[in-house]
């Protein structure tokens, strides 16, 4: 089970967190709906291929990655979205989609936006469509260590994805 799991690391490091149920949902915004947390509090997890290799990128619900904007900051040849059939099963302990942004568990370089950093606290899936663990995001920061950057952008501005 995954959020067996995912308790066993946070317990391990002494973090404090809260886990939230709530009925199926697949969507950002669905979960928020029924969590009624905010959705820019609420991390969602995009799995991105950069220069070929798989890194997990981690921002508010409402946002995309700018795939133009970090292949510049990154240096990139190329930066483009992993199809499920790349990244399942890196994940084997998680529904698809509901992976939790904790890279460093799955060898995974993590990029966070900065906007992440302003915030209290975070809400993010726990490995299913029915469970969310809120954290402080100082902890989440401490173990984890993601590379901070400017890499997502609003739903209505045109390069996003």
């Amino acid at each position: 089970m995954p959020l067996t799991q995912l308790r066993d690391f946070l317990d391990s490091h002494k973090i404090k967190y809260v886990v939230i149920s709530h009925s199926i949902a697949y969507t950002t915004q669905g979960i928020a709906a029924l969590t009624h947390i905010p959705g820019s509090h609420l991390a969602k997890t995009v799995i991105i291929k950069v220069d070929g290799t798989l890194a997990m990128t981690v921002l508010p619900a409402p946002l995309h990655v700018d795939l133009v904007r970090l292949k510049d900051h990154l240096g990139a040849k190329s930066v483009e979205l992993a199809s499920e059939l790349e990244f399942k099963s890196r994940f084997p302990d998680c529904e698809t989609g509901a992976m939790p942004p904790l890279g460093n568990l799955y060898g995974m370089t993590v990029l966070a936006d900065e906007s992440l950093a302003r915030l209290d606290e975070i809400a993010f899936n726990a490995g299913s469509h029915r469970e969310l663990v809120r954290m402080a995001w100082r902890d989440f920061e401490m173990l984890v260590k993601p590379r901070m950057v400017k890499l997502a952008m609003g739903k209505s501005e045109k390069t996003a994805a």
